[in-house]
């Protein structure tokens, strides 16, 4: 691990050996990226650590140097135990504190800039998840560093990409902060084994922080189906299916069906339709399914944000100029009130 003033060193002999070029180069690089350190911070809920949380150590491994994971909540020695496990992280930093069970955001961050400031971690890798999302910009805050969001690729340690105005455009940032706070896009990097680590496991510091905001309850939607955001094929509806009643009719045959998870386009859940956790798109959950077969959905700029890096796209719509069928690999025009049933029938059999 290195303090900021090693990344002060790093920054000038960078630059020093940026005037020589030819195989030492790139060889004196590749020694100094090992001086670098980062830090996975590693989402768990009751007790499980969640493997959308894995992709920030498949990108803190295209960094190079040290990975560190991160983990708080009650009775973490388990979830410790079981993230010591995964390949490519050398040590878990856990803390035993129920306070963080529900990762709120107020008392975790302080909690996590402490264990950064201790350690001197270079980049700090999370999820672009809603933990993520609401996370990272306090820490960034408390850093005084800029927040880089929803990666999709590292260049080097500096420089990442990250898509802007909805997927439409692909911008190259670079960072010159000495600690760099990273949401990296769950869908772009796959994650990491859970086999075959064996990373040593200390406890963290505990800030203790004051915090004004108390967990009070939550309201969970239950389903057998699969995850949304990390399912191999989605089945999607959109407004088109005119009520919530044809939405449950119409849809949820079809993924049963597939073994798919369901979704639905914003327009669909603002319209009572399907419950918020469903949603698809650059408000929603963004997801990379093999199969995304969707249905009397039009295919506006926000729904395209969070699906169309999936591998096979079907869409089933009965306008033939939709926007959809311009992104779908498999496009079909008709009613979905007589095509979805009947590919469902055929499926079934």
């Amino acid at each position: 691990m290195i303090p900021r003033i090693g990344n002060s060193v790093l920054r000038s002999a960078r630059s020093q050996l940026k005037s020589h070029s030819g195989p030492t180069y790139v060889a004196s690089l590749s020694a100094f990226s090992r001086l670098l350190s980062s830090l996975a911070v590693l989402e768990q809920k009751d007790g499980k650590l969640l493997q959308g949380a894995l992709g920030s150590v498949t990108a803190a491994q295209k960094l190079g140097g040290s990975i560190t994971g991160f983990i708080a909540g009650s009775n973490i020695k388990a979830v410790a135990e079981e993230a010591a496990k995964v390949k490519g992280i050398e040590k878990i930093i856990a803390v035993d504190n129920a306070s963080y069970d529900k990762g709120l955001p107020e008392n975790y961050a302080p909690l996590l800039v402490e264990n950064i400031k201790k350690g001197g971690f270079t980049h700090i890798l999370a999820g672009h998840s809603a933990f993520g999302k609401s996370l990272m910009p306090r820490v960034a805050a408390l850093l005084d560093v800029q927040q880089i969001s929803d990666i999709t690729a590292i260049e080097d340690e500096k420089t990442f990409v990250r898509p802007i105005y909805a997927g439409n455009a692909i911008a190259t940032v670079e960072s010159s902060d000495d600690i760099k706070v990273i949401t990296i896009r769950g869908t772009a990097f796959a994650a990491a084994e859970t086999e075959g680590g064996s990373a040593s496991i200390e406890d963290g510091v505990d800030s203790n922080a004051e915090c004004a905001t108390e967990w009070v309850s939550e309201q969970l939607s239950k389903s057998d189906r699969p995850d949304l955001a990390t399912a191999g094929k989605v089945v999607s509806g959109g407004r088109g299916l005119k009520s919530k009643e044809e939405f449950d009719r119409v849809m949820l045959p079809l993924a049963d069906a597939l073994g798919a998870a369901i979704g639905a386009s914003r327009a669909a859940v603002d319209s009572g339709y399907a419950d918020n956790s469903l949603q698809v798109g650059q408000t929603g959950k963004i997801v990379a399914p093999q199969l995304y077969l969707c249905a009397g959905i039009s295919g506006a700029i926000q729904h395209l944000a969070g699906m169309k890096d999936s591998k096979v796209i079907a869409a089933i719509n009965k306008d033939a100029d939709a926007p959809i069928f311009q992104v779908a690999d498999v496009g079909l025009v008709g009613d979905l009130f007589d095509k979805v049933p009947e590919l469902t029938e055929k499926l079934n059999k």
